[in-house]
C-alpha cells in the first residue's frame, strides 16, 4: 500500500462525513429525515436503489462465483426487470397512497397490530443480521489486500457511516449513495482495462479461454430442484425480488422520496436497469481474471484456496498506486452507502411501528430524537456484531444467520395475501406466518449435505434457495384457505 492510496481512501470517508454535515441543517422532522420531503429527482433515487442491491459482498461473490463456475449468480437478477411492470403498475401507486412512511402499516389496516409489528420485526432481524456480515466481510476484504488492521477498519469505517447517516438522513444517504455510484462505474471500467491488456495476447486471449471453457455459461438448465440448477434460480429470483420490491422498507421508503408515482417509476427503473449492467460486469471481472492467470501462468501462492480470494489477490499485485487507491474506497463505500440505507430504514420502523404505539402523543421533534438515537445505537450494535464474527472468524454466528432467515421469511406472501384477497382475515394470516415459520425452521436445519439436523428422509430435499420460495407459497395459501374457511363458519 502507497501513501497515495491511504489519502484517497481517507479522502472519500472525509468527504462522505461532509455530506452529513451538508444536509445536518435541513433535518427538522421525521418527513424530511426519512422521504426528503419528496422532493429528490427519479436518477438520484434510481442510483440509491442501485447502491442498496450493490454492497461489499458483490465484490467479493460475483467475481468469485464467476471465477470458481459460471454466470449462473446472475440469472436471479434478471427477474429484477421482469417485475418491473407490476411495480409500476400496481405497487408504486398503491405505496404512495395507503401509507405515511412504514410499509407495515398496510399489514395493521388488514390484518391488525400484530400484523405489523411482525412484518417490521422480520424486517429489521434480516437487515440487522445482514449488516454486520456486510461489515465484517468489507473489513476482511481490505485487510487482505492492505494489511490493515480488521478491528481498526470497522471501527473506523462504521463510525463515519453512523455519523453522516445520523446527521445527514436520508438525503446525505441518497447523494452518497449517486458519489458511490460514480465512483463504482471508473472503478469497474479501469479494473477491466487492468485484468484484459495486462496479459500477452489482450482481450482476445483472456475471452477466447475462458469461452473455451463454458466460463460464461448461465447455469444448469435441467430441471432439477435439487441444485443451483436454472429453474431453481429463476424461480429464487422472482420471489426474491418481488419480496425486495413489495415489502421490504428500503424500497418501499424509496418510492415515498419522489414527487409523483410517475417519478417514482422512473427511479425504479433507472436503479434496476442499472443494477444488472453492474452484477454483469462483476461477473465479467471474475472470468477475466481466471483468463488472465490461465493465459500468464501465473504462479498462485499456497494462501490462496477459495476462489473469493482470487479478485483481491489479482488487485493486490497488479494494480499500480492510486488506482489501487480508487478500488479501496469504492468497495469501502460500497458497504456504508448500504449500511447507512439500512440504518435510515430500521429507524423508520422503530419509530413508526414501535415508537409511535408507545408514545402515541409524542410530537414529531421527540420521534426526530428518537431516530437519531436509535441510529447510532443500532450502528454500534453492528460493530459488535462484526467484531463477534472477526473472533470466530465467520463460523460462531451461523446459527444466528439461520434464526434471523427463518424468522424474516414470508412477508411477500403476507403482502399478497393481504392485497390480492381481500377476503383473508387475521385469523389466516397469523396461521400462514406460523406454517411458514415452522416450514422454514425445519428446512434450515434439516438442508444440505451436512444439516444441523439430520432427519434422514424427513431432511428438506431441495436447494436451499427454493427455502423461501416454499415458504411465501405456503404463507398465502394457507392463509386464504383459513380465512375462507372462518369466512364460512361464521355464516352457518
Amino acid at each position: 500500500m502507497s501513501g497515495i492510496d491511504l489519502a484517497i481512501v481517507i479522502a472519500y470517508l472525509i468527504a462522505l462525513s461532509a455530506l452529513g454535515l451538508r444536509f445536518w441543517r435541513r433535518q427538522t422532522s421525521t418527513d424530511n429525515y426519512f422521504i426528503a420531503k419528496r422532493t429528490l429527482p427519479p436518477w438520484a433515487m434510481g442510483m440509491s436503489m442501485l447502491a442498496t442491491m450493490v454492497s461489499s459482498v458483490t465484490f467479493v461473490a460475483y467475481p468469485g462465483a464467476s471465477y470458481a463456475k459460471d454466470w449462473s449468480l446472475l440469472v436471479p437478477g434478471f427477474l429484477l426487470i421482469a417485475v418491473l411492470p407490476l411495480v409500476g403498475r400496481f405497487i408504486i401507486p398503491f405505496y404512495r397512497q395507503e401509507i405515511r412512511m412504514s410499509a407495515y402499516e398496510y399489514f395493521e389496516q388488514r390484518f391488525g397490530r400484530p400484523a405489523r409489528l411482525y412484518g417490521a420485526f422480520a424486517f429489521s432481524l434480516a437487515h440487522f443480521s445482514k449488516m454486520g456480515f456486510v461489515l465484517y466481510l468489507m473489513a476482511l476484504t481490505l485487510s487482505s489486500i492492505t494489511g490493515w488492521d480488521i478491528v481498526g477498519l470497522i471501527i473506523g469505517v462504521a463510525a463515519v457511516m453512523i455519523l453522516y447517516a445520523m446527521l445527514g438522513g436520508i438525503e446525505a444517504i441518497v447523494w452518497a449513495d449517486v458519489i458511490q455510484g460514480f465512483i463504482m462505474a471508473a472503478s469497474i471500467i479501469v479494473v477491466l482495462g487492468f485484468v484484459l491488456f495486462l496479459p500477452e495476447g489482450g482481450p482476445a486471449a483472456v475471452l477466447d479461454r475462458a469461452a473455451a471453457a463454458n466460463k460464461f455459461r448461465l447455469g444448469l438448465p435441467e430441471w432439477n430442484f435439487r441444485t443451483n440448477s436454472v429453474p431453481v434460480l429463476l424461480l429464487y429470483g422472482l420471489f426474491w425480488y418481488l419480496q425486495r420490491y413489495v415489502a421490504d422498507q428500503t424500497m418501499v421508503q424509496r418510492y415515498l422520496m419522489a414527487k409523483t408515482d410517475e417519478a417514482a417509476f422512473r427511479g425504479v427503473r433507472v436503479g434496476a436497469f442499472l443494477a444488472v449492467p453492474v452484477w454483469a460486469c462483476f461477473m465479467l471481472i471474475g472470468t477475466c481474471v481466471w483468463g488472465y492467470f490461465q493465459v500468464t501462468g501465473e504462479v498462485i501462492p499456497p494462501t490462496i484456496t477459495k476462489a473469493d480470494q482470487m479478485f483481491p489477490f489479482f488487485l493486490r499485485q497488479h494494480l499500480p498506486p492510486g488506482v489501487l487507491g480508487l478500488l479501496l474506497a469504492c468497495l469501502t463505500g460500497s458497504a456504508m452507502t448500504m449500511l447507512a440505507s439500512d440504518l435510515n430504514s430500521m429507524a423508520v420502523v422503530a419509530v413508526e411501528d414501535f415508537y409511535r404505539r408507545v408514545r402515541p402523543l409524542a410530537e414529531d421533534k421527540e420521534r426526530l430524537r428518537a431516530a437519531k438515537v436509535f441510529i447510532v445505537l443500532t450502528g454500534l450494535a453492528n460493530i459488535g456484531t462484526a467484531l463477534l464474527l472477526v473472533q470466530s472468524k465467520g463460523s460462531a454466528l451461523a446459527s444466528w444467520f439461520a434464526v434471523s432467515a427463518i424468522a424474516s421469511g414470508g412477508l411477500m406472501g403476507l403482502f399478497f395475501l393481504a392485497f390480492l384477497t381481500k377476503r383473508s382475515q387475521p385469523v389466516g394470516a397469523y396461521c400462514g406466518i406460523a406454517v411458514n415459520l415452522l416450514f422454514s425452521l425445519w428446512a434450515a436445519l434439516t438442508k444440505g449435505v451436512t444439516p444441523l439436523v439430520n432427519l434422514g428422509a424427513w431432511n428438506f430435499p431441495y436447494d436451499e434457495l427454493l427455502i423461501g420460495v416454499i415458504g411465501n407459497v405456503l404463507l398465502f395459501t394457507v392463509g386464504w384457505g383459513v380465512s375462507e374457511i372462518a369466512i364460512r363458519n361464521s355464516k352457518n
